[in-house]
């Protein structure tokens, strides 16, 4: 029964797994440029960052596990700042000249959070990549300190994932069709705004050609053309 359950809920997994992509995401930054990452983040949910500079030697990341000796050896020119800003400006983190760091809030605004990523000027320039791994919703948790803290089989956590999910899915098209009603409601809007400057266009356009005909009008008259 488990094992026929295992294999139903498999292909569920796998499309959700595709849904929510897991895994850093890598850049390339030119010194004394800026680089912005936006996230779609609805109220109440929580984000979670980590970010660190890619050693110029590796073809792989610096992990926040490796070493410090490892840290040192990265030139002076590979250093970054981060700013994350709210949908209205406010700032959540701020990191200057770093090699590593992280990030969590919990929004408490609906909209885009903006990460903005600068490095310092240098010459000859130089190019500095990084990994960032921004999650947020159901990707954002823990998993594995759930599964500790609730002493729970795989079938069963990844039930739990599967619930999450599910109701993370649930609120999302709430809040889209939110997001819908409002773009909806700005277009009736805009559309009878500017069917109200059409009219008094057209109502201008008509005075000023009926003040050319009275004026052409009275001009002939005088000089007894008419």
């Amino acid at each position: 029964m488990a094992a026929r359950l295992a294999g139903s809920l498999l292909p569920l997994l796998l499309l959700l797994a595709a849904t929510f992509p897991a895994g850093a995401l890598r850049f390339d930054l030119l010194s004394g440029h800026t680089k912005c990452i936006s996230d779609d983040i609805k109220v109440g949910a929580m984000a979670v960052g980590k970010y660190h500079i890619v050693a110029p030697d590796d073809g792989g990341s610096l992990h926040s596990s490796s070493s410090s000796q490892q840290q040192h050896q990265l030139p002076d020119s590979h250093r970054i700042s981060l700013r994350v800003t709210s949908p209205y400006g406010n700032s959540l983190h701020y990191s200057e000249n770093v090699q590593s760091g992280n990030f969590a809030f919990t929004a408490t605004e609906a909209g885009d959070y903006l990460a903005c990523f600068w490095a310092p000027d240098h010459r000859p320039p130089a190019t500095i990549a990084f990994e960032l791994d921004w999650r947020s919703g159901v990707s954002a948790k823990d998993w594995g300190t759930v599964a500790k803290k609730g002493q729970v089989d795989m079938m069963e956590l990844e039930l739990k994932k599967l619930e999450d999910t599910i109701g993370s899915i649930h609120e999302e098209i709430f809040y889209l069709r939110g997001r819908e009603e409002e773009m909806q409601d700005l277009n009736r809007r805009t559309n009878s705004r500017m069917a109200w400057l059409g009219f008094l266009s057209l109502a201008i356009c008509l005075s000023v050609a009926g003040l050319q005909l009275w004026h052409l009008k009275n001009f002939f008259e005088r000089k007894k053309l008419l």
